[in-house]
């Protein structure tokens, strides 16, 4: 049984199906829509989705992304560099829209496994287990409630996990770094060449811009823009749960956007021109001592939900769920393969929550403008080549998309 259809979850089944072993997804939500905005999907995780033949798919509807570039909030660069194919890898980098993404894996869960292994309006309230197996209760819109058995239960059901709070009941709330996130996507001209990505600003201010669709017949293309505040401190009270997702309000927007200047993309035009843009508190949760305790697991961002640094939230999920698959095939006893799953992700995805936290690959252009607040003449009298790369290069060596990094 996997809890929740999500990018985790929907992945998980068809990995489980490749391997021969047969699944159902119970999904809360009473219809999968093409929420969110956007997400890149790194090579180690389009590696994991091209071996179950999706890559055509992802070319589909997705942009192979080329470059990208860090700078400051002056848009005086700070690090290019190419991703993907592009940069030698196997695989391309794809930059996407999140609900294109999960409709695609949905397509491919109904087509390969099935219409009926994925239940909608099944919200999970609970569960038992014993040897023999695991008993699930899911709850219908109705108030009326069904029992679901198998021989493993995965919650992939988000960062508000109800299998995380069944296993861990006194877990704190949300970690939230005092960073606000105010995100859009709206059809505009081609930013550079229709497949290039800017992160600009600092530790106050961020911009992150990259396409998510590809270019139109009428010369447009689906532009993703994130702007970021950092407004409390790190380890404040995070907003009210109610607080998620509002609808963000360009009055409030407007003053962060004059932090940025002289950036090649008109910035106060492309964000007057997003019809509706979100707010959302940049929150985390602490890692997990364990995820699995007896036929019971998590996956995704209920086993490590991280701030979106690095773009690795999605790809870890991806990746979560081969290794799941690998583990549970090659086990004699699910609770073997459960085991051995957590062994060897949890402390990979440990080590990316905590690098996250400290700024990953951002912690770049954060550190020019600790040193530079004003921008600079030549960058090489403010940060080496070699600090930066260890900071950039480094995060990919330890998030697992370098180019040397084996295969887990």
């Amino acid at each position: 049984m996997i809890a929740g259809a999500g990018i985790g979850g929907l992945t998980l089944a068809l990995m489980l199906h490749e391997r021969g072993i047969p699944c159902r997804v119970h999904e809360a939500a009473p219809e999968i829509r093409p929420l969110g905005v956007g997400i890149n999907l790194l090579p180690h995780a389009v590696c994991e989705l091209s071996t179950i033949g999706l890559l055509p798919a992802l070319d589909a509807v997705g942009v192979r992304t080329r470059e990208l570039t860090y700078a400051n909030r002056f848009g005086q660069e700070v690090w290019r560099e190419l991703r993907g194919i592009d940069a030698g890898l196997d695989v391309p980098q794809f930059s996407i829209h999140r609900g294109h993404l999960q409709n695609l894996l949905l397509e491919a869960v109904i087509e390969r496994l099935g219409p009926d292994v994925v239940s909608m309006s099944q919200r999970l309230t609970g569960f038992r287990q014993d040897e023999a197996g695991v008993t699930a209760t899911f709850a219908a819109p109705d108030g009326e409630s069904h029992e679901a058995a198998a021989d493993v239960l995965v919650g992939c059901d988000g960062i508000h996990s109800v299998t995380r709070a069944a296993l861990f009941p006194d877990e704190p709330g949300l970690r939230w770094n005092g960073i606000m996130m105010w995100r859009g996507a709206t059809r505009r001209a081609p930013f550079a060449d229709g497949r290039s990505m800017i992160i600009a600003g600092g530790f106050s201010h961020k911009l992150v811009l990259y396409p998510i669709g590809p270019i139109e017949p009428d010369g447009k293309q689906l532009l993703n823009w994130v702007v970021t505040y950092r407004q409390a401190e790190a380890g404040s009270a995070a907003p009210r749960r109610e607080d998620w997702n509002r609808r963000g309000e360009m009055a409030e927007l407007r003053p962060h956007l004059d932090a940025f200047r002289d950036l090649p993309i008109d910035l106060n035009a492309l964000v007057a021109d997003t019809a509706e843009f979100f707010e959302y508190p940049m929150a985390d949760r602490d890692p997990l001592p364990w995820w699995t305790r007896g036929r019971v697991t998590l996956l995704g961002d209920a086993a490590h939900p991280m701030y979106p640094v690095g773009s690795n939230g999605a790809s870890q999920a991806v990746v979560d769920a081969r290794a799941l698959a690998d583990a549970l095939v090659a086990a004699e006893h699910p609770g073997a393969g459960l085991a051995a799953y957590e062994a060897d992700r949890l402390p990979k995805t440990a080590a990316v929550v905590q690098s996250n936290r400290r700024g990953g690959p951002e912690g770049a252009i954060d550190e020019v403008e600790r040193r530079a607040p004003n921008g600079f003449d030549q960058l090489a009298d403010v940060i080496s080549d070699a600090e930066l790369r260890e900071i950039v290069s480094g995060y990919a060596q330890m998030a697992g998309f370098a180019a040397d990094t084996p295969r887990s």
